[in-house]
């Protein structure tokens, strides 16, 4: 069984996610969706999310594509993840680009195009009138 992983915040679940979420399943048998915790997000990342961890979780789970989902709290357990997993293609959106790359030892590191027309912060800013 081919083994991928994933991570992201998925706030304002939208179909630019659903699409990174279908692509990335292609690459195996199993996704595993690393999910931002609300502490990581605003302590590391200064975001604050309209969804709870625990509502994102939900929405996640639902999702046909994605078979587990874990608790992602510091930038730096991706290689634990990798091992502890038996990952076999970790997968990013490309405006990650090179930012993994350093997990190519221990797994091949994709990097897909994102769906250009969507994102949750033009989202944020078309919902404040920006």
């Amino acid at each position: 069984m081919r083994r991928v992983i994933t991570y992201g915040t998925f706030d304002l679940l939208h179909y630019g996610h659903i699409n990174l979420l279908r692509r990335a399943k292609q690459y195996g048998d199993y996704l595993i969706v690393a999910l931002s915790t609300d502490e990581f997000n605003w302590n590391e990342k200064q975001k604050k999310c309209y969804f709870s961890y625990e509502q994102r979780k939900q929405l996640l789970e639902s999702i046909r594509y994605v078979d587990l989902v874990i608790p992602e709290e510091c930038w730096d357990q991706k290689r634990s993840d990798v091992k502890e997993y038996h990952i076999d293609t970790f997968v990013m959106g490309n405006d990650w680009e090179g930012k993994f790359d350093f997990l190519s030892d221990l797994c091949e590191v994709v990097y897909l195009p994102r769906t250009p027309e969507i994102s949750t912060t033009q989202i944020k800013k078309e919902l404040h009138g920006e």
